[in-house]
């Protein structure tokens, strides 16, 4: 479903959201369309990481314990040398 609205843009971004929706070949209402979607996700994305921060939680250091315990345990049960921590 789509809704017609009226909104107001600056020459400028007029004539560069034309630009790049012609050269992605979409209309300027479609590649509108899409970047306001881009936006509107990136901010859920921005306040989900906010949330995250505030909470205490270090994922990306989780995330490598757990890279650096499954090298250990592919190279107990595979025989290699131990692999380098990474991170």
């Amino acid at each position: 479903m789509t809704a017609k609205v009226t909104l107001s843009f600056t020459d400028e971004t007029i004539e560069e959201a034309r630009r790049f929706a012609k050269r992605e070949g979409l209309s300027l209402s479609a590649w509108m369309d899409q970047a306001a979607r881009e936006k509107a996700l990136r901010e859920v994305f921005t306040a989900h990481a906010a949330a995250v921060g505030r909470a205490g939680l270090d994922l990306e250091s989780a995330a490598l314990a757990d890279a650096r315990e499954v090298g250990m345990v592919d190279d107990l049960f595979l025989g290699g040398p131990p692999r380098a921590a990474q991170g």
